[in-house]
């Protein structure tokens, strides 16, 4: 497999408003779209549809949800192998509200994905053989994120986490993953920093990198993309496109990140990879419906250049 996918599926019920409720509000929405979600399963689907090889790793319940994705998984060609069915949790639900700008607010009901343990480990290590990028999300037990992302680290893999849902990690995390992609949220949970402009993400990445980790992206949405990769820095500003709805960018950025590690490009060039990705996946309705292909996103570097 060109990238493993360790983490989370989940079924997205998304409800499109004009405008996020405020608490205690009640609005009327315009219309609402039941599709494939969880980080781990949008990421597994754009890096599958930028070309890669990738095998997920993951749980669902033995419910209707657990099938359903299953199946669409499959349709994208991602391989399900490793992803079990448990008896005794329902499968992850995500209830989302994106308002008129693209904005949006996310309910994560996490359910099966909360069941990985040692076996997982275990049996992920088989695939290490001919795996290159082995991609991480929050949305698991960061017991498992830590075992798996030694285990890889051990053999050479090149280990990404995506720090989200936003939280503190053990210190212990840092020195076993090779790249860290905060958002800005995510970004201030972990060092208390929250970044608007390059400068700040500057220093928020050296925290981060005092910590263990040798490559710290922080993405900056429509700032663009900063990352501190040993001594070098590099920053690149946001490709230029209608955003319409921003569910998955950030998934997308990673699955676009991966694919090109996968494929030996060098740190910048993987960034645009990534920030292309995001981009384009804002342009259309979703998160792992609305993910590039290749095409798009080599047309969309092509005509930035």
């Amino acid at each position: 497999m060109s990238v493993v996918i360790y983490g989370s599926i989940n079924t997205d019920l998304i409800a499109y408003t004009p405008k996020l409720p405020q608490r205690g509000e009640t609005l009327l929405g315009k219309s609402y779209l039941m599709a494939l979600g969880g980080k781990g399963a949008n990421q597994a689907v754009a890096a599958a549809k930028l070309g890669a090889k990738v095998c997920m790793v993951g749980h669902v319940g033995d419910d209707t949800f657990g099938r359903q994705v299953l199946e669409q998984l499959t349709d994208y060609g991602v391989d399900v192998a490793n992803v079990e069915m448990v008896a005794d949790q329902g499968s992850g639900l995500a209830v989302i509200s994106v308002d008129d700008n693209g904005e949006n607010t996310i309910i994560v009901l996490s359910g099966a994905n909360m069941q990985f343990d040692q076996q997982d480990v275990i049996r992920t290590e088989s695939l290490f053989d001919d795996t290159k990028v082995l991609l991480l999300q929050l949305e698991v037990p960061v017991e498992a994120d830590l075992a798996v992302a030694r285990a890889a680290h051990a053999k050479g893999i090149t280990v990404v986490l995506d720090p989200a849902p936003a939280a503190e990690l053990p210190d212990e995390l840092y020195s076993s993953v090779d790249i860290l992609t905060p958002n800005e949220v995510e970004t201030e949970m972990m060092v208390g920093i929250r970044p608007s402009s390059p400068q700040e993400a500057a220093d928020a990445a050296k925290i981060l990198q005092s910590r263990g980790v040798n490559t710290v992206i922080v993405t900056l949405g429509s700032e663009g993309v900063f990352c501190a990769s040993g001594d070098r820095t590099t920053y690149i500003p946001a490709f230029d496109v209608d955003a319409i709805d921003t569910v998955g960018s950030g998934d997308a950025f990673n699955g676009g990140l991966a694919v090109a590690i996968s494929e030996g490009l060098e740190i910048d060039e993987a960034l645009e990879w990534g920030a292309a990705a995001g981009a384009l996946s804002t342009t259309r309705s979703g998160a792992a419906g609305a993910m590039p292909d290749r095409a798009e996103l080599t047309s969309l570097i092509s005509s930035s250049r």
